[in-house]
């Protein structure tokens, strides 16, 4: 079966010639498309069309199988249960400057994080192109709202998938699709250097955020097993050549763990090994600073708000500029390092 959402307009209109369809259709198949419709309700398809396209393709979104609301701040977090009956979780964020739609790209995680729980349980399998597309579409239609910005940091590693994530790069930012520009989105990742190095010849304007969570080896090898493969010192020097070949700042991710990385040392620590390592550049440097959030089971805890706003008072006053991220959803647990494959929270369900 031939993925329709899985298509560019130019593949489109290639199978339609084939089908001795007119080409011009592929324009108005895509806009009923971005919308969610099925092939159903595309009536201004010719009834022999649309049975044409039914026998031979899949235009299956996520389905909405839970929806939980925070009461402390109006976050979305969506279970999506797709065609095979796997299911991962999706956040809406919303801002003065804009929807965010936090999705996944994998069912499962296989990194290891100690800190997530996407992780438990391992990877299952890779999202499909469609599947990362179909969550954003299947959020906005859910919503009615205008998604603006995407974040690649629900479940899984983006770069652990990667072929199907540059694809749904291509198709979100397509005019004839959802026409979320490249500088609207992020993409996270936990430190596959590959990876990285492939992206930066990819050369999309988006912005790559780098989970550290660490200042030396054996403390991020504690908490990341990915660290084992690829080192702080590997990883960074990957960061600097992406910033060489692409000029997009990069964004740190540090989530801060009492007793295990939230010092004042550590901070020092931190702030010395970024400076150090983009020494000669003209890279600024941005650590995003999260208070890690709860996961039974991992059994880690944040400290306080006081220890997280002098952690970043020192990075800002050795030039590193930081900033502690809001909490959003937590009542959800919709926050940082807390998206599962089947959902779970205490707010009021839709």
């Amino acid at each position: 079966m031939i993925d329709l959402y899985a298509m560019t307009e130019e593949e489109l209109s290639a199978f339609l010639a084939s089908l001795g369809e007119p080409r011009f259709r592929a324009k108005q198949i895509l806009a009923w498309l971005k919308t969610g419709a099925p092939l159903s309700e595309m009536t201004n398809l010719p009834k022999s069309l649309r049975e044409k396209l039914a026998a031979q393709c899949t235009d299956t979104l996520p389905k909405v199988e839970k929806k939980l609301v925070s009461k402390i701040d109006g976050t979305v977090k969506y279970l999506f249960s797709l065609y095979d009956g796997q299911c991962v979780e999706s956040v809406l964020m919303r801002y003065k400057h804009g929807n965010t739609l936090c999705i996944s790209s994998q069912v499962g995680c296989r990194m290891g994080c100690r800190f997530c729980a996407s992780t438990i349980g391992g990877r299952v399998r890779d999202l499909l192109p469609s599947e990362l597309l179909g969550q954003v579409i299947a959020a906005e239609k859910d919503s009615a709202e205008r998604i603006s910005n995407i974040v690649m940091m629900g479940i899984g590693e983006p770069l652990d998938n990667y072929d199907n994530v540059i694809r749904f790069l291509h198709l979100v930012n397509d005019k004839n699709s959802l026409n979320i520009g490249y500088r609207h989105i992020s993409l996270s990742t936990c430190g596959v250097v590959p990876g990285i190095r492939r992206l930066a010849e990819e050369a999309f304007p988006i912005t790559l955020s780098i989970s550290l969570h660490a200042s030396d080896n054996e403390t991020r090898s504690a908490l990341m097993p990915v660290n084992n493969k690829w080192p702080i010192e590997e990883l960074l020097a990957a960061c600097v050549e992406y910033y060489k070949a692409t000029r997009r700042r990069i964004s740190f991710e540090y989530t801060l763990i009492a007793g295990k990385n939230d010092t004042e040392e550590g901070a020092r620590a931190l702030a010395a090994l970024l400076k150090n390592a983009f020494r000669g550049t003209d890279a600024p440097l941005h650590v995003n600073l999260i208070r890690v959030n709860a996961v039974e089971e991992t059994g880690m805890r944040a400290g306080s708000i006081e220890g997280a706003n002098r952690f970043a008072d020192i990075l800002n006053s050795l030039g590193v500029v930081a900033t502690v991220r809001r909490r959003l959803g937590s009542d959800v647990n919709a926050a940082c390092g807390q998206l599962r494959r089947a959902s779970g929270g205490k707010a009021h369900e839709n």
